[in-house]
């Protein structure tokens, strides 16, 4: 399990890379192959372009600003920080199309016609449970850990390290936005 547990966290970002760079593809494929719809599709790219809101200036902090930065590194980033950042906007479509998603599992149709509460709470449960998994994979991962400051208090530690306040709050009010622009979308549904 030892072993199992090092070679995890020593291609940590290969894999969160790879997984990040497949993400776009797959959505693709399910669009090209008639599983999802555009509707889903440019929801995708939505969600990439939230994820850019947080991921750039964050990503641009960290890397220029010791005084402000928002997390550390805790294994050095292999490659230019601009990866990072298109990789993880590309994982926040995904999760947020995983939202999307859960809705259709979830919610009677139609969908994304009218606000629903459930619709809503849903893509926020959703939200902050895939932020905090996130967290805690790259803590176990060995990856990044955010810096607790008093604007971005440590809510608890995994693994030795801080899982802090701001990105759960990213991703309170990030399904909110996403679920405002779903919904003044043409309706092509899912």
């Amino acid at each position: 399990m030892d072993a199992l547990l090092e070679l995890f966290r020593s291609n940590f970002y290969g894999i969160d890379f790879t997984i990040g760079g497949l993400t776009p593809l797959v959505v693709y494929g399910l669009y090209r192959s008639g599983r999802i719809s555009r509707f889903s599709w440019i929801l995708f790219w939505v969600g990439f372009g939230l994820g850019l809101t947080w991921e750039v200036p964050m990503s641009t902090l960290n890397e220029y600003s010791e005084l402000h930065a928002v997390a550390r590194f805790i294994r050095p980033l292999p490659t230019h920080f601009f990866v990072l950042i298109l990789m993880h906007s590309f994982w926040d479509g995904g999760l947020f199309l995983l939202g999307v998603w859960l809705v259709h599992l979830l919610c009677r149709p139609p969908l994304f016609t009218r606000f629903r509460a459930g619709e809503l709470v849903l893509l926020l449960v959703w939200g902050q449970a895939s932020e905090l998994w996130v967290e805690l994979t790259s803590t176990f991962g060995e990856g990044w850990a955010y810096i607790p400051k008093s604007w971005n208090p440590s809510l608890f530690q995994f693994n030795g390290q801080d899982i802090t306040l701001l990105p759960q709050l990213i991703w309170l009010a990030a399904p909110v936005v996403f679920y405002a622009i779903a919904l003044r979308m043409p309706k092509e549904r899912l």
